[in-house]
């Protein structure tokens, strides 16, 4: 084919036009709109959405934030303390969640468990760990170990387990396969295996993914002192009960500057990692 025949297009092979979209797949496509539609009128009602009660309470609040300034720094070396509690609650809770997940994970992944006898049960105990939250699991281990922080350890503890051991598996299964199948050749057990070819390279990943939720679960711990966990939430529960705003001011200010701190070192180890 000459140049000229490419710049005119004589001699190039015409493409048949694309088919129109059919009938029964545009109808199918408004039916799935209105139906999500319908769903969300269904989720509007049941929330019992009312803008009106909204504009009606939004003057209380505004009279609530004029009453909270200035703050009041009174009982600040307490609300610290507490603040200090909130992050040892998350860090405590975390560290004993990746403890328990670092087995499991290796069981929960296709990859080094090709079983489904053993590797489908272990995710659905992960799947039902993380699908509870860790308020009602520190709910019930104050009726069981009573008031206070421990409470709160446990709750953060075994909802991050299910959390960090799904996480955890699906980093080992998007490792390629080369290096794993090199170590089971030479006769190494599965925990050598694990230890000495499978951690090394899945480290940084479950790194990162281990300061996300430990940033994610010191937000979290902030609101377990609400049903007696300990932490700074027991401090916010108590201010909000007594209408004691100015000290509600100071607690908000605390757990901003508390979280955007954990925040900033958490992003910059976790570049550290990558």
């Amino acid at each position: 084919m000459t140049d000229v025949q490419e710049r005119s297009g004589v001699g190039l092979t015409t493409m048949p036009p694309r088919p129109a979209r059919s009938l029964r797949a545009r109808a199918s496509r408004w039916l799935l709109i209105l139906t999500g539609l319908a769903f969300f009128v269904a989720c509007l009602r049941l929330a019992d959405v009312d803008p009106v009660e909204l504009a009606e309470g939004l003057p209380t609040l505004a009279g609530w934030l004029v009453q909270a300034f200035p703050p009041s720094t009174e009982a600040l070396p307490t609300l610290l303390l507490r603040a200090a509690e909130t992050v040892a609650i998350a860090v405590v809770g975390t560290a004993f969640a990746v403890v328990l997940a670092l087995p499991l994970c290796v069981l929960a992944a296709r990859s080094t468990t090709p079983s489904g006898w053993v590797r489908v049960p272990v995710r659905l105990f992960l799947n039902g760990l993380r699908g509870v939250d860790a308020f009602v699991f520190a709910l019930l281990f104050v009726a069981a170990v009573g008031l206070g922080p421990f409470a709160g350890v446990l709750g953060i503890a075994l909802h991050t387990w299910g959390s960090m051991g799904k996480l955890f598996s699906e980093s080992i299964e998007a490792l390629p396969s080369g290096p794993l199948e090199a170590a089971e050749l030479t006769g190494a057990g599965r925990v050598k295996t694990a230890s000495f070819t499978l951690l090394p390279d899945v480290l940084p990943s479950i790194s990162g993914i281990g300061l996300y939720l430990l940033e994610f679960n010191i937000r979290a711990s902030t609101v377990l002192g609400v049903v007696g966990a300990g932490g700074i939430g027991q401090e916010l529960k108590n201010a909000v009960d007594l209408l004691a705003f100015p000290r509600l001011a100071t607690i908000l200010l605390v757990i901003l500057v508390m979280v955007t701190l954990v925040d900033q070192l958490s992003g910059r180890l976790r570049k550290a990692l990558a």
